[in-house]
């Protein structure tokens, strides 16, 4: 998608700070964290949010969850933990309408709904 925020990104039109990257898969750190560690994991391939995923794309969430996988060993949450959140349409604060994992760790995290 041309307009896209996260497609700029993926093609290398806006910088970003790369955390880990493969043929279907960029992570990078977001720009308004939200703790110590706050990456962003996004498909290549535009997808609208999680409510658009097909099941066509099952292999590509597998390679999803494992570039998250990859974030929290190169960002050292892997033993510690950390969150992972899919925000989708207005009421579930997607701001960007491309399907993105927020990768959150580094401190005690709380749960407010």
């Amino acid at each position: 998608m041309e307009d896209c925020l996260f497609c700029k990104i993926i093609r290398g039109e806006l910088p970003s700070k790369k955390v880990y990257e493969d043929d279907d898969v960029l992570a990078f750190w977001d720009i308004s964290p939200l703790a110590p560690v706050h990456v962003l994991t996004v498909p290549k391939k535009h997808i609208e949010s999680a409510m658009k995923l097909g099941d066509a794309d099952a292999e590509l969430l597998a390679r999803l969850h494992h570039g998250i996988r990859e974030v929290a060993r190169a960002t050292g949450i892997e033993e510690s933990g950390f969150r992972i959140v899919s925000n989708v349409g207005s009421d579930g604060q997607q701001t960007v309408p491309h399907l993105h994992f927020h990768v959150i760790g580094g401190r005690q995290l709380e749960w407010k709904a």
